[in-house]
């Protein structure tokens, strides 16, 4: 067969990487009308990545074009005319807008067209070249859609794929669904009578979000009719306000609960006191906003054998909370200690219970919080659903936790009266479903019986869509009304029930109050749902399947981006098991293929967990054999003028003598990838996480996604020894290292990004070969890398100024504690400089025969870098983060602004080392601080930018 001649692409020569990693970082805070919000999915890329990465895989980079492009000049100016454009396509406002959109759809099918120009005499030119159409597009691992919809946006015609059934839903609700009824008018009778709106002109999905806004206001109401008195609103008494005179202003006012912050209970272990159900609460605060502190507080009763709970203004808790994670549990009446195994029996025997603390209310400036009474408390006990999700929860699994505290089934994450509220919307789904469909036939669709799942556009269809939508509302209030959510005490709102990839215990809950205008109410879930919809594209055509990625077919000549599962780090299909539970109850008459399981399948699920396999070996062993097969299948399948992209996020986290810091799950990802016959042909560390989410907050959590770039390996790739391929790591490693540098990688992310460029090289040989003949592991190339990774970062601390190698290695001898002056004076020596200059230079501190470095807040807020004698790039660098930690990026980079430039780069180079230096220690605080204040650098220099121009102007003046 003839060689296809494959134009180089973009994003293997060269991309924007910093507007695309801005945009993303800056995409990860939206959340009206992103998609990511029209059903919850772990781990999605950000929109902005995944248009960027595939708008680069598809257009071709000007080097291969030297007839158009001959110079080295006009190759520069015409990739930065492609850069103009990924920067424009990844700005959030741009998302929508045509004729961004339009100008990025033009650009690879121009590309495309001469792709096809340059293999017209290909034997199979008519299938695989033909300039009339694309090819089309498939994600094998689709997950949230991320990848799958931004392929349809930019005008593929686009394929997911999953084996879980949720995942594949969410797929076909943002690509399949929308173009069928594109441009479509609403049908329900509102939009059919109001005068004001029968001469609307409806673009994209305008029709079906009037119709998923109007009917789920129709289920609101109608829930409220059947079970709104389990939500009753709260007369304020005079009683009241004599105990609480803040309360005057609402004095015969009836005020609308928002939730109800509960404190789950066991029998107390003291024998004295067995008979009395004692609080568990992680602590007594409900609001802790700074001059609008409330807090609970338990009232013994005289017979020192009960208690009960009232609201307090003002001032911190008079107590701690009887819970801890340390420590247990504490008897409220007697002191008792009450340790997590008594709390796991007394769950497993039934014995856990719960106690209303207060209640939170709207307000007409903020929250008003009421204490409890025994009616309220007591009506919430009298629900009684008529179905519940008896699935039992997975005895072992990643991120599952209640099950030690007699928590086994779906149905025990929520209480009595949050089941009753969901299965009331349940009910009201499926008798809605046939309003939906008359109301279709009076406004004209065809009266056919055809449902979507066979392909209909009539009125039955049309129904099954809009009940699709309805039908994930439902899945969004799961998420925030179950005995999971949480109250968040500094931002007064519900926390929902995966605030992160886990279903942990927790002590004191809140249940939301599904009627109110405010947080996690039902109406603000079907707004989510309305607005994500909105903003889906809605063109072109879309398909979404269920398939394993080990054998699937749709990959047959499809241009392919995808995001694979990382190991061992999320449980997909046990955590998505709690929507399956709600989706299969409310859905499964509409899609019976996808729903055709008792619960989302797992055996052939493409994750290392143990508990699956027997052992941690075996699991390793399914998740390197599966991968293999799932890469061998791309490699086979995918079209061949194009490179593959892949995702992929793992901290290297193992560490070994002979092998240094690796990871399993890189190493038996990339042994999948290399195995495939794929060579890496460019690697780019994408930031695709969220640093202000649970697992990122005040952590040193991943901030990056590495996407590789894969080729099919050359024929003609040649055998290298093993000290060749070291000698050559060396030799191109530092320059690529540079880079990520230079794209302020976050050091965190610092040798999983490493791992890109190294293997880069090492993947460009058939094989790399040990002196005794057999080929060099991946785990070992990993381990070189990570060598050469060292070598670079002690090859940059040689071009530090002689105080800083001093401060240096003072740091990774003692961090910022105080040690022997002897013995820095004798590291002084060899750095050739003194203990003196560093504490002339602000750096370090010495007295009484001691000497230690200053911490960052230790540093003078008066310092000004235009008036400092003894400026270093150390002082620089502790200066930043003490303005970053106490008063943000602004502060730091009124000092950037004021700083030289040449001391610049070597902070940020010294925020690196000692990064490295703090995580290997395990000096979590300071690496910390090494990690944020590199995350906000690009940030801290566009502002100090701002400050200077606002400067020069104000000097005008």
């Amino acid at each position: 067969m003839e060689q296809v001649i494959a134009p180089k692409k973009l994003i293997e020569v060269a991309i924007p990487l910093d507007s695309i990693n801005a945009a993303s970082a800056r995409e990860k805070s939206i959340r009206h009308g992103h998609p990511s919000t029209l059903h919850l999915w772990w781990a999605r890329r950000p929109l902005a990545t995944a248009r960027a990465v595939l708008f680069a895989q598809l257009v071709d980079d000007p080097s291969s074009h030297p007839d158009l492009f001959p110079t080295e000049e006009a190759q520069k100016v015409e990739r930065a005319r492609l850069f103009r454009i990924i920067e424009e396509l990844v700005v959030w406002e741009n998302t929508t807008k045509e004729e961004v959109l339009g100008k990025a759809r033009a650009e690879i099918r121009r590309s495309w067209e001469l792709t096809c120009k340059a293999n017209a005499e290909h034997p199979r030119a008519s299938t695989l070249f033909d300039p009339s159409k694309l090819p089309v597009f498939h994600d094998p691992f689709a997950g949230g859609g991320a990848i799958p919809l931004e392929a349809q946006r930019l005008g593929l015609t686009s394929y997911a794929s999953d084996l879980n059934p949720v995942a594949v839903l969410i797929n076909k609700a943002m690509i399949e669904l929308p173009p069928k009824f594109a441009g479509q008018p609403p049908v329900n009778p509102e939009a059919r009578t109001d005068t004001r709106l029968l001469n609307r002109r409806y673009r994209g999905t305008q029709g079906l979000v009037d119709d998923v806004r109007y009917y789920g206001l129709r289920m609101r109401d109608e829930a409220k009719k059947r079970i709104g008195a389990f939500y009753p609103e709260i007369e304020i008494t005079k009683a009241m306000v004599d105990e609480r005179p803040d309360l005057k202003q609402y004095l015969g006012q009836s005020l609308v609960p928002i939730a109800y912050l509960w404190a789950r209970t066991v029998k107390s272990p003291d024998p004295a006191f067995r008979d009395v159900d004692v609080p568990l609460t992680s602590s007594f605060a409900i609001s802790t906003k700074k001059g609008k502190e409330v807090s609970v507080e338990p009232v013994i009763g005289e017979d020192h054998r009960s208690y009960k709970f009232e609201v307090r203004v003002g001032g911190k808790p008079t107590r701690e909370g009887t819970i801890n994670r340390s420590g247990g549990g504490t008897c409220l009446l007697s002191g008792a200690p009450m340790p997590f195994e008594y709390l796991r029996a007394e769950g497993k025997a039934g014995r856990m219970g719960a106690r209303l603390m207060a209640i939170v209310c709207e307000g007409t400036r903020g929250r008003v919080y009421l204490s409890p009474t025994q009616e309220i408390e007591d009506l919430a006990r009298t629900a009684k659903p008529a179905w519940e999700p008896e699935l039992k929860l997975p005895e072992l699994a990643l991120g599952f936790r209640v099950q030690l505290y007699g928590m086994d089934t779906f149905a025990s994450l929520f209480t009595p009266r949050q089941l009753l509220a969901l299965t009331t919307f349940s009910d009201l789904l499926g008798e809605l479903s046939h309003e939906i469909e008359r109301d279709a036939i009076d406004a004209g669709l065809a009266n056919d019986q055809v449902g979507i799942n066979d392909g209909g556009r009539g009125a039955r269809a049309y129904a099954d869509a809009v009940i699709t939508y309805l039908g994930f509302v439902i899945d969004k209030c799961a998420d925030y009304w179950s005995s999971i959510c949480t109250w968040h005490a500094p931002g007064e709102k519900m926390r929902n029930t995966f605030s992160r990839q886990a279903i942990p215990m927790n002590w004191d809950y809140a249940e939301t109050a599904i009627f109110s205008g405010s947080t996690g109410n039902w109406m603000a879930m079907v707004d989510w749902t309305w607005k994500a919809l909105e903003r889906t594209p809605g063109v072109g055509d879309g398909h979404a399947n269920q398939a394993d990625a080990q054998s699937q077919m749709l990959s047959h000549n499809a241009i392919v981006s995808t995001d694979p599962p990382y190991f061992d780090n999320i449980g997909y299909a046990d955590l998505s098991d709690y929507f399956y539970v709600w989706l299969r109850h409310n859905l499964s008459e509409i899609y019976p293929d996808l729903f055709a399981t008792v619960a989302v399948p797992k055996t052939d699920e493409l994750i290392a967990t143990p508990y699956r396999h027997g052992s941690k070996e075996k699991a390793n062993e399914f998740f390197m054999d599966g991968m293999t097969k799932a890469m061998h299948r791309l490699a086979e399948l995918s079209h061949p003028g194009f490179p593959i992209t892949i995702y992929y996020a793992l901290k290297q986290s193992e560490t070994d003598g002979e092998s240094g810091t690796t990871s399993t799950g890189w190493e038996t990802f990339l042994e999948a990838v290399v195995s495939a016959g794929f060579a890496i042909t460019g690697t780019w560390p994408m930031r695709t996480e969220l640093t202000t989410r649970s697992v990122g907050r005040n952590a040193n959590a991943l901030a990056s996604s590495i996407v590789l770039v894969c080729r099919r390996r050359d024929a003609t790739a040649r055998r290298i020894t093993r000290s060749d391929f070291l000698a050559k790591l060396r030799a191109e490693f530092p320059s690529a290292f540079a880079k990520l540098q230079a794209a302020s990688i976050a050091p965190v992310d610092l040798a999983q990004a490493a791992i890109g460029p190294g293997m880069a090289i090492f993947t460009s040989f058939a094989e790399v070969q040990m002196p005794d003949g057999r080929p060099l592991r991946v785990r070992d190339a990993l381990g070189m890398i990570n060598q050469v990774l060292d070598e670079t970062l002690a090859k940059q601390e040689g071009d530090f100024e002689p105080q800083e190698r001093l401060a240096i290695a003072w740091f990774e001898e003692c961090g910022f504690d105080a040690g022997d002056y002897g013995r820095c004076e004798t590291l002084s020596k060899a750095k050739n400089t003194s203990i003196s200059s560093l504490v002339e230079g602000g750096v370090m501190k010495a007295n009484q025969g001691k000497v230690r470095l200053l911490r960052p807040h230790e540093c003078s807020p008066d310092w000004d870098p235009t008036r400092d004698a003894h400026l270093s790039s150390w002082e620089v660098l502790h200066q930043l983060i003490r303005a970053l930690e106490n008063d943000g990026e602004q502060a730091a980079a009124s000092l950037y602004a004021k700083v030289p430039d040449h001391y610049r780069e070597p902070a940020r180079e010294l925020a690196y080392r000692l990064y490295v230096l703090a995580e290997r220690k395990g000096w979590a605080s300071e690496a910390l601080w090494y990690n944020s204040v590199i995350q906000s650098w690009q940030e801290i220099a566009r502002l100090s930018r701002d400050t200077n121009r606002q400067i020069s102007i104000e000097s005008e003046f």
